[in-house]
Parts: C-alpha cells; structure tokens; sequence
C-alpha cells in the first residue's frame, strides 16, 4: 500500500494559491501601465494532472475508477474582457474575481487540512 501524500498536496496546493496571488497583485499595481499585459498563471487542475497521482485500492471491495468517464470533461472559458485603450489588458473586474477564486482555494485548503488534521488525531488517540 502507497502511503497518501495529503499533507503534501495541501502544501503544493497552497503554494499555488501564493503563486497565483502573487501575479494577480502584479496585475492590479500595473492596471493603469500602457501596454501591461495581464498575466495568469496555468490551473491547479494542470499542475495535480502533470503529479501523476492515482486513486489506492486498499481493499477489494472498494470501487476501482481507473477506466471511469469522470473528470474527462473540462471546459476553457473565454477571456470576454476588453482591452484598453492604451493596450493595457488588465481588467480590474477579472482581477477581483480572480482573487475571490484565490480566497476560496486557501480557505479550501485550510479546511481539508484541519479535517484531516483531527481525523489523524483521532486515529492515534484511539490507539492509545
């Protein structure tokens, strides 16, 4: 059995969150720079694909969904926001989503870590 690297995955998935945090605040300070290209960085999704993570099995009876459909339908939305007149193409709007999407991935994260947290508490209370 493969130990579960969680822990690990929150860390990666909170440095991502920096990260993204990081650009998104390069993107405000130069919303009135002419010719400021907004910056982005790739999805989380892109970077826990390229980790090569799998499901366990731990015991046989638990369902295998290695050949399952699930997860095969991702959609790429389109940038609608306009670009300036003076060619900057930083939209405060988007920006402002884009760290309210940031605030949610931490808080996410926050919570599975704690989750986990007292459950591995838990599990070694209970071995006492």
């Amino acid at each position: 059995m493969e130990p579960v690297h969680l822990f690990d995955l929150a860390a990666r998935h909170a440095q991502w969150a920096s990260i993204r945090q990081t650009v998104i605040s390069g993107n405000v300070a130069n919303a009135d720079t002419p010719g400021f290209a907004a910056r982005d960085i790739e999805p989380f999704k892109n970077v826990l694909d390229s980790t090569h993570l799998r499901m366990t099995q731990t015991s046989p009876r638990h369902l295998d969904i290695s050949g399952s459909p699930f997860g095969t339908g991702s959609t790429v939305r389109e940038d609608t926001w306009a670009v300036n007149y003076s060619g900057n193409t930083v939209s405060l709007d988007e920006e402002m989503v884009k760290a309210g999407e940031v605030n949610r991935a931490y808080m996410l994260n926050n919570s599975i870590v704690r989750s986990f947290h007292r459950m591995f508490l838990a599990s070694v209370r209970g071995g006492m």
